[in-house]
C-alpha cells in the first residue's frame, strides 16, 4: 500500500492541463456497446475506473487497445453479465444494463458498489426501463434482466438521477417509436453522452434541460471520425481550489469554463479573483478568504462533487459558513479527518457548519471516499508542516497523474509506500505540469 507525504503552506503557482472528465467517459464507454464496429475515442483519462470499465467490457468479449487513443472493438458480445467482482469496485459498472438490454435483449448485472458516501438505488434504472418493455428479477445480489422488444414510453423520473437517465437514454435509442424522459438529469457528462451517441446515429433532442426526446432508431454504428471526451470539470474546479487555499495563482487550460460556472461563483465570492480567456481558468488570491454558503443542488446547481473540496477551503476562511448536502446523506465523512488537522467543523444533519481558523496543521489523515480524498490533499497543501494521506485507491479513481501535476505547479508532494517515509529533497520538484 502507499500513501501521499504532503508538506504544506506553500503558495501553487502555474498551468495544469485538465484531462478528460470520468464521468464522461464511463458512459461513452457503456454506450460503445449499442454500435457494433470498432470505436475510436480521445482524451480517454487514465484512471482505475476506466480501466475496471475496460476490463469489464473485455469480459463481455469487447478487447481494446489504449495507446495514446483508445480503440475498442464491439463487433461481438459473447457474455451479457456484469460479475460482482468488477461491479463492487466501481458503481458505474452498471451502467452496461441498458446497452445490454438493448443490444442483446438479456442481462445480469451485480448490484453496485464505490464509494460509501451514501445509499444510491437503482430503482429510477429499472422503472425507466421497465416502462421501455424490460423485465427483473433480483436475487443473490444481481439484477437479470430481459426485453423481447424495446419500446418507447413517456417516463417519469421520481428524482433526476444521472446514472438511471443515462442507462434509460441508452436503451431508448433503440428503442421502437419515441420516447420521452422527463426531470431527467442535465449535468454536461450527460450532454456529451447525447453527442456521443448522436455521432453513432441516434436521434436525441433536448440535452441540457430535464426533457429529453429520443426517436428510436434500428441500428447504430461507430463514427469514422472517433469521438473526444469533454474535459473534467471536477478536475479542473479541485485544482482552482488547490491555487485558492494555498494563496497562490493557478491556471487550468484543455477545460470549459461553461462548466465550471457554479465554481467560479464561489471562489469568488470566498475572496478570489478568478479569469476566463477561452479554455483557460485562472484563479489567484492574495487575501484573505471570506465565509460562504453553499448548497449542493443537482446541475445547474452546486455540484456535489465538489463539496468537500469547498469545505477544506471554508476552513480557512475569516467567519462561518453553512454548507448544505442534498445529494448524498454520509458525504461529511471527510469531517473528522479534517478535524485532525485543526479545523472547527459542526455536523447538523445534512448541514456541516464551519467556523474558520487561522491555520491548519499537518497530520496523517484516512481518505474515505473520492472526493474527500480530493479534499484532505487540498488541506494538506495549506497545511503547517507535514501532512500523511492513506488509502489512494480513491484518488486513483478520479484524478489522472495527480502527483506530477500538483509538483508540476510548486507543490511538496510525493507517494511513497506507506511504511516508507519520503526524505524531503523528494517532496518537491520544479518541473511544469505542461513540459
Amino acid at each position: 500500500m502507499q500513501k501521499l507525504v504532503v508538506e504544506g503552506g506553500h503558495p501553487l503557482q502555474g498551468t495544469v492541463p485538465i484531462s478528460g472528465a470520468k464521468n464522461a467517459a464511463l458512459p461513452l464507454l457503456a454506450a460503445t456497446l449499442l454500435a457494433p464496429g470498432e470505436h475510436k475515442l480521445e482524451n480517454v483519462p487514465g484512471l482505475a475506473d476506466v480501466s475496471m470499465m475496460l476490463s469489464l467490457l473485455g469480459r463481455l468479449g469487447c478487447p481494446s487497445l489504449w495507446n495514446g487513443k483508445l480503440r475498442l472493438e464491439t463487433s461481438r458480445i459473447f457474455f451479457s453479465e456484469a460479475p460482482h467482482d468488477l461491479v463492487r469496485k466501481m458503481r458505474a459498472s452498471v451502467l452496461v444494463l441498458g446497452p445490454l438490454l438493448a443490444r442483446t435483449g438479456h442481462a445480469l448485472v451485480s448490484l453496485p458498489g464505490g464509494c460509501a458516501i451514501g445509499v444510491r438505488p437503482i430503482d429510477q434504472h429499472l422503472k425507466g426501463l421497465e416502462a421501455l418493455g424490460c423485465r427483473f428479477e433480483l436475487s443473490d445480489g444481481y439484477v437479470h434482466g430481459r426485453v423481447d422488444r424495446l419500446r418507447g414510453a413517456d417516463i417519469q423520473l421520481d428524482v433526476p438521477t444521472v446514472g438511471g437517465t443515462e442507462n434509460i437514454l441508452m436503451a431508448a435509442v433503440l428503442a421502437e417509436g419515441h420516447t420521452t424522459l422527463r426531470n431527467a438529469a442535465a449535468e454536461p457528462e450527460i450532454e456529451d453522452l447525447v453527442r456521443f451517441l448522436r455521432s453513432l446515429g441516434a436521434r436525441i433532442e433536448g440535452e441540457g434541460s430535464s426533457t429529453l426526446e429520443i426517436d428510436g432508431v434500428t441500428s447504430l454504428r461507430p463514427s469514422a471520425a472517433g469521438y473526444r471526451i469533454m474535459p473534467d470539470r471536477i478536475e479542473a474546479g479541485t485544482y482552482l481550489v488547490a491555487g485558492a487555499i494555498t494563496g497562490g495563482k493557478v491556471t487550468c487550460i484543455d477545460t470549459d469554463p461553461v462548466h465550471l460556472d457554479t465554481t467560479i461563483d464561489a471562489l469568488r465570492r470566498a475572496g478570489c479573483e478568478v479569469r476566463v480567456d477561452g479554455n483557460a481558468v485562472t484563479v489567484e488570491r492574495t487575501g484573505p478568504l471570506r465565509p460562504v454558503d453553499i448548497v449542493t443542488r443537482p446541475h445547474p446547481g452546486f455540484p456535489t462533487d465538489m463539496q468537500a473540496q469547498l469545505t477544506a477551503l471554508l476552513t480557512l476562511a475569516q467567519g462561518t459558513s453553512t454548507i448544505t448536502e442534498t445529494i448524498f446523506e454520509n458525504r461529511f465523512m471527510h469531517v473528522a479527518e479534517l478535524h485532525r488537522m485543526g479545523a472547527d467543523i459542526r455536523v447538523q444533519s445534512n448541514t456541516a457548519v464551519v467556523q474558520g481558523v487561522v491555520g491548519l496543521k499537518g497530520a496523517a489523515v484516512m481518505a474515505t471516499d473520492l472526493r474527500a480524498s480530493a479534499g484532505l490533499v487540498l488541506a494538506a497543501l495549506a497545511a503547517r508542516g507535514s501532512s500523511e494521506i492513506l488509502r489512494l485507491h480513491h484518488l486513483d479513481r478520479g484524478y489522472e497523474a495527480l502527483v506530477p501535476k500538483l509538483q508540476g505547479i510548486g507543490a511538496h508532494i510525493c507517494r511513497v509506500d506507506s511504511e516508507a517515509r519520503a526524505p524531503r529533497a523528494e517532496l518537491h520538484t520544479g518541473m511544469s505540469a505542461t513540459a
